[in-house]
This record gives structure tokens, C-alpha cells and sequence, in this order.
């Protein structure tokens, strides 16, 4: 059974970094493309970013364009989200998710989502 485990989430002063991470189990990361959602209070999910199942190429939302970093561990079947320069509109839960493909930020045929950790940026 396909699953995902995010963690690293918590409160953090604007401008801070926090990186989360997001272990796979039942399945190899490398077989999907997998990336990184957001959903804010009020708000629909959005993407944040994704790698391809190659890992040679990623995309990013223009939101977090050089202040977020996606990276995926092989060895530790776990991917990353490395988040500098934190802002209090990056306060959301943060989901990831492997799927079949993606266009963007968009990832189609989800074949599972993680639990999302919360993400609070404040002072």
C-alpha cells in the first residue's frame, strides 16, 4: 500500500526556514513525480512544487521561486522541501503527493496524498 508521511512542519518567525520532508513507504519515489502542496485557512489547495520521477527537473510556483528548494533522497525513499526566506503567506498545511505526471504545478494521476504537516510563519 502506497503511503506518505510528512513531517518538519511548526512555527517559525517570518523570515526563518524550515525544511520539510515527506518519507514514502510502499512504493519507490523514483517511479513518480512527486511535489509539494499548500492549503491556507480559507484557501484551496495549491501547488508548490514538484520533481520529476527522474529527479532532473523541477518546477516551482512563482510565489516561492528562489526561496523554496525540492530535493528527494534516493537512498531514504524521502523527498524535501527546503523553505528560506519564510513569509507569513507561506502559512498553510503542506501536503505532498506522488502522481503519474505533471504540467506545472499540477499533478495528475494521484495515486496518494500525505497526511500534510501544519506550517506557521509568524512573529
Amino acid at each position: 500500500q502506497l503511503h506518505l508521511v510528512e513531517s518538519g512542519g511548526g512555527l517559525v518567525q517570518p523570515g526563518g526556514s524550515l525544511r520539510l520532508a515527506c518519507a514514502a513507504s510502499g512504493f519507490t519515489l523514483g517511479y513518480y513525480a512527486i511535489g509539494w502542496f499548500r492549503q491556507a485557512p480559507g484557501k484551496e489547495r495549491e501547488g508548490v512544487s514538484i520533481i520529476s520521477s527522474s529527479g532532473d527537473s523541477a518546477t516551482y510556483a512563482d510565489s516561492v521561486k528562489g526561496r523554496f528548494t525540492i530535493s528527494r533522497d534516493k537512498a531514504k525513499n524521502t523527498l524535501y522541501l527546503q523553505m528560506n526566506s519564510l513569509k507569513p503567506e507561506d502559512t498553510a498545511v503542506y501536503y505532498c503527493a506522488a502522481g503519474l505526471r505533471y504540467s506545472g504545478t499540477v499533478l495528475l494521476g494521484v495515486q496518494v496524498w500525505g497526511q500534510g504537516t501544519l506550517v506557521t510563519v509568524s512573529s
